[in-house]
């Protein structure tokens, strides 16, 4: 399995089990409806571990372009390696994304809210301070990259991983060591998710975006683009932060 096409395969799952325990709480007339937040953290860290594990072997299971540009800033990725990861990370969102509509579609249909329905899709503020959202974003982003260096200064040498694999989020410690990320994305969203939802992941947030634009879905309401550069933005900023501060202790 090449990078690209692991990265695909690898976001796809993260976003369908991700996006679709969201689902699962907001529709109507699921088995999970009204479940509530700690069931929703917890499959999107379920989400990230499984999708992370399937393919960290190939790829080092990036699954998020944060995360792809931070390695790179931090000198663990070849550059021009960057597109191929965002690239295929984009496109593993929206067919995530597309799998959770096709699997829930009757739920769609019984469900009259359309900010639940978007929800199910992408992130937004619950209070509208577009500045404030970007600096939960980044700080958010900052909490899950750092720690991931750590994890890999701690079980490689980096000297050791030829590039283009220096971008290894968890090659040194194996498949499982995607268990650790993600229960850091768990603990991200119990503790931090509750300003913006916590999308950490410009990916996983603009690709279903696009994806509720283009989807025939029932009612839905339209798919709030003032508010979709701060969810790529700001993770892109906590992510670069994160590989500057590596950079230095590390």
């Amino acid at each position: 399995m090449g990078i690209f096409l692991a990265e695909i395969i690898g976001t796809a799952i993260l976003v369908l089990l991700g996006n679709g325990v969201v689902a699962n709480v907001v529709l109507n007339r699921t088995k999970g409806n009204g479940a509530g937040w700690i069931v929703i953290t917890f499959g999107w860290g379920m989400g990230v571990f499984v999708g992370a594990f399937c393919v960290t072997k190939y790829s080092g299971a990036h699954l998020n372009p944060a995360v792809t540009m931070a390695m790179a800033a931090a000198g663990r990725l070849e550059w021009r390696m960057v597109p191929v990861y965002i690239g295929a990370q984009m496109i593993g969102a929206i067919v995530g994304a597309i799998l959770v509509w096709i699997f829930y579609r009757e739920h769609y249909k019984l469900t009259d809210d359309g900010d639940a329905k978007l929800a199910t899709f992408s992130t937004s503020p619950n209070v509208r301070n577009l500045t404030a959202a970007f600096i939960c974003e980044v700080i958010g982003t900052f909490v899950l990259v750092f720690p991931i260096f750590c994890i890999v200064a701690s079980s490689t040498d980096k000297g050791d991983i030829p590039l283009p694999y220096k971008q290894a989020v968890t090659l040194g410690l194996g498949a499982l060591g995607a268990l650790p990320v993600g229960l850091l994305v768990f603990a991200i969203g119990l503790s931090l998710g509750g300003t913006t939802g916590y999308a950490i992941n410009p990916a996983r947030d603009l690709g279903p975006r696009i994806a509720h634009a283009i989807l025939p879905i029932p009612g839905k309401r339209d798919s709030d683009w003032g508010y979709a550069w701060v969810p790529v933005l700001g993770p892109i900023a906590g992510g670069l932060l994160a590989a500057g501060l590596a950079r230095l202790i590390l």
